[in-house]
């Protein structure tokens, strides 16, 4: 079950990222840090923002934004801007994108692990919702 997330967590998961999640992605994870996203065709688990306020939410966040990020970015075609937000369970990634900037835009799109591809799964966080 996830918890709420204090913005500070998210702003130090920015600054090691490098980036700035988009301010609906934020609001989103600031009430529901993490959890699962039932789209019509895929069943997707958000990746939390890691939450070190107690042990509790140490161990509900380890597998969180930046962690995951990193072990995507081994593959070898993960693209260079992109943040890992969640995943399918069979290796395919839910991601955030910039153009180089650092600015995530608010569009989420859907990579597939084994030929690169990316779709457009929404325009934000919030389609995906409801």
């Amino acid at each position: 079950m996830p918890f709420p997330v204090d913005k500070r967590y998210i702003e130090e998961s920015e600054n090691d990222l490098n980036v700035i999640f988009p301010e609906s992605f934020k609001n989103r994870m600031i009430k529901v840090n993490g959890g699962e996203l039932d789209n019509e065709e895929i069943e997707i688990e958000l990746y939390p923002f890691f939450d070190k306020s107690d042990k509790k939410r140490i161990s509900r966040t380890c597998n969180h934004i930046g962690l995951e990020t990193k072990k995507s970015r081994e593959w070898n075609l993960f693209p260079e801007n992109a943040i890992a937000i969640g995943d399918d369970g069979f290796g395919n990634k839910l991601i955030l994108m910039h153009s180089g900037d650092g600015a995530l835009q608010d569009q989420i799109l859907y990579w597939f692990h084994e030929n690169g591809e990316i779709e457009k799964l929404a325009n934000s966080i919030q389609d995906l919702e409801q």
